[in-house]
């Protein structure tokens, strides 16, 4: 496996590549739940890329950026145990520059849920993948259904600027108690745990309803902020696969999210129905 630091160095690699490109673009800190994400890209793809960046630009003031994890050895040692062939850890100064061009997200995506609470997120994330995918030449992009906003707003940024690569939405993986492995899963006390589980459990409600032929938006919203209590929710939100709110549930294109504080640590979870 090739240890990439440099843009030239990233260039030279994929310019004699010949074989498909698969890329996995992460903020390190790996977990299992990246680990599905790689399997999946190594499986499918001759050769595949993992990058570890975490991104200045699309945290906000105040937040995490200087105490997110790092664990740079531990990446390695994961990337090369599951067959990957290269792993990109770029510095922001090569990344980016004063005088660029920016990217800005379409309000109808960015606006509402994540983008409510975090205004300009999405726009940092936009701005870093849009150098990841054209650097990488990935023909396809391995990304989780956690993220689901995010999931949808690459992709119309593949599709309204024809990029040509493709977006592969993984399945979240979660601990066996039901936690939806995150890198932040770390700040998380023992005391706190029982309470992060109510993400979980407040979606496991919304589902059982569901299949016992609730259909009503707001009586579910209603049952799952009982299971959420007493956290301090920022939003349980049922919409279409486009992030509209509905207000009866439509199989097949239903999407379920929940946001919620569990001590300091914000945490986010999701369905699709």
């Amino acid at each position: 496996m090739q240890i990439i630091r440099t843009i030239k160095e990233l260039e030279n690699f994929v310019s004699n590549a010949s074989a498909k490109i698969g890329f996995v673009p992460t903020m390190g800190a790996l977990h299992d739940g990246h680990v599905s994400l790689i399997k999946k890209c190594v499986s499918e793809n001759e050769i595949s890329i993992v990058s570890t960046f975490v991104n200045p630009t699309q945290f906000l003031p105040g937040e995490d950026l200087d105490k997110y994890p790092r664990n740079e050895q531990n990446d390695i040692k994961i990337c090369e145990q599951n067959g990957v062939s290269a792993i990109f850890i770029p510095d922001a100064n090569e990344l980016y520059f004063e005088d660029e061009p920016l990217i800005v997200a379409p309000k109808k995506f960015s606006a509402i849920l994540e983008g409510k609470t975090r205004p300009g997120h999405f726009d940092g994330v936009l701005r870093v993948l849009n150098k990841l995918f054209r650097l990488t030449r990935a023909n396809s992009v391995y990304m989780g259904k956690k993220d689901t906003q995010q999931l949808i707003i690459v992709q119309n940024m593949i599709k309204t600027f024809f990029l040509n690569t493709s977006l592969v939405a993984c399945d979240i993986v979660r601990e066996p108690d039901g936690l939806a492995l995150s890198s932040r899963n770390v700040y998380i006390c023992d005391e706190d745990k029982c309470n992060a589980l109510r993400l979980s459990r407040s979606l496991n409600k919304a589902q059982n309803l569901i299949q016992n032929g609730e259909e009503d938006a707001s009586e579910i919203k209603t049952k799952m902020l009982e299971v959420l209590e007493p956290l301090k929710v920022d939003y349980v939100a049922i919409t279409d696969r486009n992030l509209n709110e509905i207000s009866k549930i439509e199989k097949n294109n239903t999407i379920i999210l929940v946001a919620a504080y569990v001590g300091k640590t914000r945490l986010i979870d999701n369905i699709w129905i």
